[in-house]
């Protein structure tokens, strides 16, 4: 009796040990996918924009040493006042990639004559954050005025969102240009709604130079409020290991590893100089 009595006990404590290991399994499951988001981002990056050689995490070593740290202060204090925010930039990240590459166009505002991304349907009411880059804008032109782009400030503080939040760490190349165009069409139509059937979401992602691998990787909610949330899209695919919810984590953490090897040669083959964009600057 006494026996069960400690037993019955003991189960808060082991109740508690096991929702500890979930979490952490779920943690770091997550931190692999938040990776791999921005290591397909940033290859995305690099093959769509004509300055792709120019990419180096050396770029700003000698014209804007500070970079890095004005973008990481004016981010830090951006998600003390708000968690939320970033994945906010995160998400402002991977929607201004997915039209005419990472150069920055999401930012650019509607005129009497220009018509820009942001009122698009899949951005209008979705995407937030753009006070926050404005505010990383002003922080690094008082440190290198004129030096700094848009479309690296956006990289940098997408990095630094995860850090921050803590997912991992990784180098940002930079040294890409702004755009001076926009694609209200093109946000339109490029951009994954959340209602997209499995068809569709292929043709987008192949569009994008990804596989059907690399959508499955980057469909993942790394900034879910629940962990074992698994977005709707994914129950279409019939694969067994991806229906069996046992199987999700370890499935996560190892796709993961070997994308991202396959990712970094594929972004060491990207170097290539294409012909100049005058759309860019």
């Amino acid at each position: 009796m006494q026996q069960h009595l400690h037993a019955h006990q003991d189960y808060p404590l082991i109740h508690q040990s096991i929702m500890a290991t979930r979490a952490a399994s779920a943690a770091r499951c997550s931190s692999s996918v938040i990776a791999l988001l921005l290591l397909l981002l940033v290859v995305m990056a690099g093959t769509s924009s004509s300055s792709a050689a120019q990419l180096s995490t050396g770029f700003y070593s000698y014209s804007c040493p500070g970079v890095h740290d004005a973008v990481k202060s004016v981010v830090q204090s951006a998600i003390a006042r708000e968690q939320r925010m970033g994945a906010s930039i995160l998400r402002l990240f991977f929607h201004d990639c997915f039209v005419q590459g990472c150069d920055a166009s999401l930012l650019l505002d509607d005129t009497a004559s220009f018509q820009g991304e942001k009122m698009a349907t899949p951005n209008n009411g979705s995407v937030r954050g753009f006070e926050v880059i404005d505010a990383i804008k002003s922080a690094v032109e008082k440190v290198c005025p004129g030096v700094v782009s848009c479309a690296d400030i956006l990289a940098i503080a997408a990095r630094d969102s995860v850090v921050i939040l803590g997912g991992p760490n990784w180098d940002v190349k930079v040294g890409r240009r702004d755009s001076t165009t926009a694609s209200f069409s093109g946000a339109n139509n490029n951009i994954p709604p959340p209602t997209s059937g499995l068809a569709n979401l292929t043709s987008l992602f192949a569009a994008q130079g990804l596989s059907q691998k690399d959508m499955v990787a980057l469909s993942e909610h790394s900034f879910a409020r629940s962990p074992y949330h698994w977005p709707s899209t994914l129950h279409q695919l019939q694969s067994p290991r991806l229906q069996r919810h046992q199987h999700r984590w370890r499935l996560c953490k190892n796709e993961a590893i070997s994308m991202s090897s396959n990712l970094r040669f594929r972004r060491q083959q990207s170097g290539s100089s294409g012909p100049s964009n005058p759309n860019r600057i």
